[in-house]
């Protein structure tokens, strides 16, 4: 354990998560006040101390949650470089389930990743607004963040103190393997199925977006998160790797692939979290944002080309697919 605390990037990292934890405990403190005594109608001077107060607290959640954004993949990079110090693990995959705190942290990551960005939009909204109309609502959605960011540094200090150096993990080929012949993919698809869905689901956030058909575009995004995972950890990595037993979501993090999971990844997760973005905020605050739209669509695109630019290059090249 005390090798992993002394890891260089892990010290950066706890050090960061723990430094932007303070000062949104601190925003906490005063938005709790500010929920309690806001009453923009009052012309009193509590009430313009406490914009005054509201600006500068939301400027920190901001500063914090644009931060938090990028920490993410820090963290992979992180989780990435231990592979060196835990026996077994070739990539993060091993190193990820060193201990049952490493998945629901990752998990919850990406959730808050999905919600900090919703929140941001708010807070933008609510900002272009002359009487801050959506100042209790995103005040309330800070708290629900904020216990969730307690969760996650919770989860972090127990996920990097109880690494074990001594005991060996799993590595990526048989996590992501098919144990005795069992199919890993969902629901019993194949590789066909899947990709057919794969391209289905794109088509289908593309028309719904540029349709409007906004709880389309937000059940199609939530399922095209699930099925693209499952496409480039079962399909397209293989030909990320050029090796058809290769199936591993982490492998291509590293540098021997030119890092380009973090391309992959980057995409799939802003993409869809721009579309869903996109949905929410015409459905519940009837803002049009385009600048959503286009990048969802610029961002899922890329990723689709991206995915399927591996596939055709191997076929180019070797005249066989794997």
């Amino acid at each position: 354990m005390n090798e992993i605390l002394l890891n260089n990037a892990v010290i950066v990292y706890l050090l960061s998560e723990s430094i932007l934890y303070l000062l949104l405990l601190v925003a906490a403190v005063v938005t709790v006040g500010l929920v309690r005594k806001w009453n923009f109608d009052a012309f009193t001077a509590t009430q313009f101390a406490l914009e005054n107060r509201s600006y500068l607290v939301m400027t920190i959640i901001f500063f914090v949650m644009i931060l938090k954004l990028l920490l993410l993949p820090y963290f992979v990079y992180t989780i990435d470089t231990l592979s060196d110090l835990v026996p077994g693990a070739m990539c993060g995959a091993g190193v990820i389930k060193a201990n049952q705190y490493g998945n629901p942290l990752l998990a919850l990551k990406i959730i808050l990743l999905f919600l900090s960005g919703l929140w941001l939009s708010i807070n933008h909204i609510d900002l272009q607004g002359k009487t801050y109309p959506y100042l209790r609502l995103k005040s309330w959605f800070f708290l629900l963040l904020f216990a969730l960011f307690t969760i996650e540094i919770l989860l972090d200090i127990l996920y990097f103190t109880h690494i074990e150096t001594t005991k060996p993990v799993t590595c990526c080929s048989v996590i992501f393997g098919q144990t005795e012949g069992l199919n890993p993919l969902p629901l019993g698809l194949d590789i066909p199925k899947m990709l057919l869905l794969f391209y289905l689901l794109f088509a289908l956030i593309v028309l719904s977006l540029f349709s409007d058909v906004l709880l389309m575009t937000i059940v199609s995004s939530l399922f095209f998160i699930v099925v693209g995972y499952y496409a480039v950890v079962y399909f397209f990595g293989t030909y990320i790797y050029q090796l058809p037993t290769h199936k591993c979501p982490f492998c291509m993090l590293q540098g021997h692939y030119y890092y380009v999971g973090y391309a992959v990844w980057g995409l799939l997760l802003l993409g869809t979290f721009f579309a869903i973005d996109y949905a929410v905020i015409r459905l519940f605050f009837g803002k049009k944002v385009e600048r959503l739209k286009r990048f969802a669509l610029l961002l899922l695109t890329l990723f689709v080309l991206l995915c399927s630019s591996y596939v055709a290059y191997y076929y180019l090249k070797n005249g066989v697919w794997l």
